[in-house]
C-alpha cells in the first residue's frame, strides 16, 4: 500500500494498481503529516491543522483514536524507541513565525476522543516544514535544520549541539539549509542545501571537531533526501527532475533516472527497500524500484501556473478539462480522481527559465458531441502575441485527439472567447466555432471540403463570416440552447444574432461597465439571456419583449448554467467573501444561498453531468439532482457541493448496496437489487399496498457489528446476547386502552358497550393484514382473543326477526 495525505483526507492506494482503495477523512482541516505507528504497521498516525492527532486502522479505513493536542500540527514524527508518544512541530505562543518540536504523550483511555494535552519541548527554533527534521539512529538524537543553522539534541545526555555555515553567498553558493535526514545505521547527517550542494556530517557529537564532506550535482535547490534501508545508497531530488543515487557518499559513484517531468518535492522509501516513490510538483506520485527504473505513477490534478482555459466537461467521458503541464491539456477524471490522459497542444518543448517568453494554451471549447475539440494558444508577448487556432478531430481507433485544421494568426488580437453551435439533428452541416477577439470582430468558422486531393484530411475549417459592433473590442459569445441565436457581448452591449443569416436582432445594455459574463437560458427558461457586468449587476432580458426583465446588484465573478436544467449558478465576490447563488431566470428570488462558501477566491464553476440522477430529500439540493457542481479558487483547489454526510461519501455505492441488501457485491447481485428497486416502484404506481419486512430495518448492533473490523470486536460470547436480541421482532406499542382491556380480561370482568367501536377497528385491521399477507395465519394479541370472547358471548337472536 502508499499512504498519501490528500487535503483533509489520507488516500490509501495500491501500489500494484494505482487504485484507490481508501478515502480516510475525520480533519477538518489540512494533513500536515502521516506516519505508520513504529509498533503496530497496520496502523498510521495522522496530525492536521486542526489541532488533532488521530490514529487510523488504514486497513479498515476507520479512525481509532483520536487526540485533541489544541495548537495548529505542521509537521508529525514517530519512532519505535518512544512508545505511546509522538513528536510534532507547534507555533511557539506569543511569537510570530517561530516554532518548536514538542513531544506528546497520547493519554490511553476506553473513549475514542482523548485529550493530548502533556506536552515537554525538545528544542526551539525549528522548522516548519516536515523536511527540516529527522531523527538519528535508533533514535538517539534528532537534528533540526533553519536557514544556515543546525542543531543536534541527544536524549539520554539531554545534550544540544549548534552548528552554523557561512551567511556570505560566495561563487554562486548559498549555504541555507533546504532538507535533512539521517543514517539508518551510523552517526551520519545528510543535509541539502539552496545552491545544490549536500553535505554528509560526522563527529557531530563534539562542538568543534565535527567533519562534513560535500556532494554536488544539482544546479539549483536540493528539495528532499532519503537513505536507503541498510544507508548504502543515498537519493536526491531537486528542480531537474531528475532522482540522483549516490552510492558510498561517494560523489563519483552515482546513478540517474531523468524526465521524471517535474520538480522533485518528497522521496520516501519503502519498509522493505525494494521501492521508492517521488512527490511531484505537478502533483504526481512517482514510484520507482531498487534498481533505479521507473515503475508507475499516480497521477492527481495538476496544478498549473495559471487555469487559462477555464473548467470544461468532455462530452464523451465526463472528465473536467483544463491545463495541465505547461502547453499541455489535462483530463481529469472525477470519479477515480486521477488523470485519464495529457493531450500537448502546443507541441514544443517547454523551457523552465524565468522571464523567456513562450507559447501556452489559453482558450479551449467542445463540440456537443465530444466530437470536435477547439484550442488557442498564444505567446506571452502583451502587445503582439503569436496566435494559434487549432481544431481537433476525435480519432474512435486512435482513441484520441487528432489535429485537423491549424489556422496561423485567426485574430490580430488576444482571443477572449469561442464555443460551438453544435445541433444533432442536422448532423455536422449545423456545426459552426464562434471565436471573440480584441480586434473588434467576432468570426465564424465552418466546416468545407478539402478540394486538395494530396490532403491528408477529407474536411477542414475555413472562416465564412466576420461580424463588428461600432468598433468595440467583443469579450463574449454563446448560442441558444436550439442554435438559432449568437449573443456577442461587447464591452458594454450585448447584441444577439441571427445563426443562419447573421443579421442583428437586436442589443441590450446596462451600464455603467462592460459585460463581464454572459449565458442563455435553457428547457422552460430559453426565452431569457443572462448578463454579468464588472460593475456589480447580473441583468435578465427577456429575448421575446426585447426588454429588462430583472436586475440585482451582485458582483458576480462566475456565471455558469447548467447544461440539463434552467438553473443557472452565480458566485460572488464581495468583502474577501465568495458566495453562491442557484436562480431561475423566471424567478428573481434566488432557490439556493450559500454565503462564505470558502475562504479563497472561486474563479472558475462547471456543473458536471450525474450518470445517475441522486435522490434526494431535501428541498434545498433539488437542483444538484442531474448534475454536480465544481469551483476551482484562486489557489488552484478543487471544491464541490454535496449532499450526502461524510460517511456516505466516504463508502462506496457497491458496499452500501451490500450492505443494505446483505448481498455479495456480484454483477449479479446489483442486477437483482435494481429489479427490485423497479419492482417495487411498478407496485406502488399500481396501488398495490407494500409490505415492509421488519428484518430489513436497519439494527444498531447489528451494523456495528458488520462494521467493526474482526480484531478489535470483544469476545463472541458477549456479542451473542445484543446479537440475538437485535434480531427479534419487538411487540407492537400498545395504547392506553389495550392496556385497560387486558387488565380487564384478567380479572375477568364484563365489558361496556363503548367497545364496540374498538373492536370494529380491530376487524378492519385483522382484514387488512389478512390481504396483505394472503394465507398466512395471525397469532392473535391477548386484547384481540378477549374481543372475540366478547362477540361470541353477545346474543344475536334479534336477527332472527327480520
Amino acid at each position: 500500500y502508499l499512504l498519501c495525505a490528500s487535503g483533509d483526507f489520507v488516500k490509501v492506494y495500491s501500489v500494484s494498481t494505482e487504485e484507490t482503495l481508501r478515502l480516510m477523512g475525520g480533519h477538518a482541516d489540512l494533513v500536515t503529516g502521516i506516519q505508520l505507528n513504529p509498533h503496530n504497521h497496520m496502523q498510521l498516525y495522522s496530525s492536521s491543522l486542526d489541532g488533532t492527532i488521530k490514529l487510523w486502522d488504514f486497513m479498515d479505513g476507520i479512525p481509532i483514536k483520536t487526540f485533541t493536542v489544541g495548537s495548529k500540527l505542521l509537521a508529525l514524527y514517530t519512532h519505535a524507541s518512544t512508545e505511546d508518544s509522538v513528536f510534532v512541530v507547534i507555533p511557539k505562543k506569543g511569537q510570530r513565525d517561530t516554532f518548536q518540536l514538542v513531544k506528546v504523550k497520547l493519554t490511553k483511555g476506553a473513549g475514542q476522543d482523548l485529550e493530548g494535552k502533556e506536552l515537554s519541548v525538545v528544542l526551539d527554533g525549528v522548522g516548519a516544514s516536515m523536511k527540516h527534521i529527522a531523527f538519528g539512529r535508533e533514535g538517539a538524537y534528532v537534528v533540526s535544520v533553519k536557514d544556515v543553522n543546525l542543531q543536534v539534541y541527544f536524549f539520554k545526555r539531554k545534550l544540544l549541539n549548534r552548528f552554523s555555515l557561512s551567511t556570505i553567498k560566495t561563487k554562486g553558493g548559498d549555504n541555507r539549509f533546504s532538507c535533512v535526514v539521517c543514517h539508518p545505521t551510523e552517526d551520519c547527517i545528510a543535509t541539502g542545501h539552496a545552491d545544490g550542494k549536500i553535505r554528509l556530517w560526522r563527529n557531530f557529537h563534539h562542538k568543534k571537531e565535527y567533519t562534513y564532506s560535500t556532494l554536488h550535482w544539482h544546479h539549483d535547490i536540493v528539495m528532499d533526501l532519503a537513505f536507503s534501508m541498510e544507508g548504502t545508497r543515498l537519493l536526491s531530488g531537486g528542480v531537474e527532475s531528475v532522482l540522483v543515487q549516490w552510492h558510498n557518499e561517494s560523489s563519483c559513484q552515482k546513478d540517474f533516472l531523468p524526465r521524471l517531468g517535474s520538480p522533485i518535492e518528497y522521496i520516501s522509501m519503502s519498509s522493505d527497500g525494494a521501492l521508492c516513490c517521488t512527490l511531484h510538483a505537478d502533483n504526481r506520485i512517482s514510484i520507482i524500484n531498487s534498481n533505479l527504473r521507473f515503475s508507475r505513477s499516480i497521477q492527481g490534478l495538476i496544478k498549473s501556473r495559471d487555469v487559462k482555459t477555464g473548467l470544461v466537461v468532455d462530452p464523451r467521458t465526463k472528465a473536467l478539462v483544463l491545463n495541465g503541464e505547461p502547453g499541455h491539456l489535462q483530463f481529469y477524471s472525477l470519479q477515480s480522481d486521477q488523470q485519464l490522459f495529457s493531450l500537448d497542444i502546443v507541441q514544443r518543448q517547454y523551457i523552465h527559465e524565468a522571464g523567456l517568453k513562450q507559447s501556452d494554451l489559453v482558450k479551449v471549447a467542445f463540440s456537443a458531441q465530444g466530437t470536435w475539440l477547439a484550442t488557442v494558444e498564444e505567446s506571452e508577448e502583451v502587445t503582439d502575441p503569436e496566435l494559434q487556432l487549432k481544431l481537433w478531430f476525435y480519432h474512435e481507433e486512435a482513441q484520441s485527439f487528432v489535429l485537423n485544421t491549424r489556422i496561423n494568426t485567426p485574430h490580430d488580437n488576444h482571443i477572449t472567447d469561442l464555443c460551438f453551435r453544435d445541433m444533432d439533428e442536422l448532423g455536422d452541416d449545423s456545426l459552426i466555432l464562434v471565436t471573440t477577439g480584441r480586434d473588434c470582430v467576432f468570426k465564424v468558422w465552418v466546416i468545407v471540403e478539402d478540394s486538395d486531393p494530396e490532403a491528408q484530411q477529407s474536411v477542414s475549417w475555413s472562416c465564412d463570416f466576420v461580424g463588428s459592433y461600432h468598433n468595440y473590442q467583443a469579450t463574449n459569445c454563446c448560442f441558444s440552447e436550439d442554435g438559432s441565436l449568437l449573443a456577442v457581448s461587447f464591452e458594454e452591449t450585448v447584441t444577439v444574432w441571427d445563426s443562419l443569416t447573421w443579421d442583428l436582432k437586436c442589443t441590450f445594455c446596462h451600464p455603467p461597465g462592460n459585460i463581464r459574463k454572459i449565458c442563455f437560458g435553457r428547457l422552460t427558461c430559453s426565452k431569457y439571456l443572462i448578463g454579468a457586468t464588472d460593475y456589480g449587476f447580473l441583468c435578465c432580458w427577456n429575448l421575446l419583449t426585447c426588454a429588462l426583465e430583472w436586475s440585482a446588484h451582485l458582483n458576480v465573478v462566475v456565471l455558469q448554467p447548467d447544461p440539463i436544467s434552467e438553473h443557472i449558478a452565480a458566485v460572488s465576490w464581495l468583502s474577501k467573501e465568495s458566495s453562491l447563488f442557484v436562480f431561475k431566470p423566471n424567478e428573481p428570488r434566488p432557490i439556493y444561498i450559500q454565503r462564505n462558501l470558502c475562504k479563497e477566491k472561486i474563479l472558475l464553476a462547471a456543473f458536471v453531468p450525474r450518470d445517475e440522477p441522486e435522490m434526494i430529500s431535501s428541498e434545498k439540493y433539488l437542483w444538484l439532482r442531474k448534475s454536480q457542481l465544481f469551483f476551482l479558487t484562486d489557489t488552484q483547489e478543487l471544491m464541490t457541493l454535496s449532499t450526502k454526510s461524510l460517511e456516505e461519501r466516504l463508502t462506496p455505492s457497491s458496499k452500501q448496496l451490500a450492505i443494505e441488501e446483505s448481498l455479495p457485491v456480484t454483477p449479479f447481485s446489483l442486477l437483482l437489487g435494481k429489479h427490485r428497486r423497479q419492482q417495487a416502484q411498478e407496485d406502488i404506481d399500481l396501488g398495490k399496498p407494500v409490505v415492509h419486512n421488519k428484518q430489513e430495518q436497519a439494527s444498531p448492533a447489528v451494523k456495528e457489528l458488520l462494521h467493526t473490523p474482526a480484531h478489535v470486536l470483544p469476545s463472541a460470547s458477549f456479542l451473542c446476547t445484543i446479537f440475538i436480541n437485535s434480531l427479534l421482532i419487538s411487540k407492537e406499542n400498545k395504547s392506553a386502552e389495550e392496556v385497560a382491556d387486558e387488565v380487564e380480561m384478567e380479572s375477568e370482568k364484563a365489558a361496556d358497550d363503548s367497545d364496540e367501536e374498538d373492536v370494529t377497528t380491530i376487524e378492519q385491521e385483522d382484514t387488512s393484514h389478512m390481504e396483505l399477507l394472503g394465507e398466512m395465519t395471525c397469532k392473535l394479541s391477548k386484547s384481540q382473543e378477549k374481543e372475540l370472547r366478547k362477540i361470541r358471548k353477545m346474543d344475536y337472536s334479534w336477527i332472527s326477526a327480520f
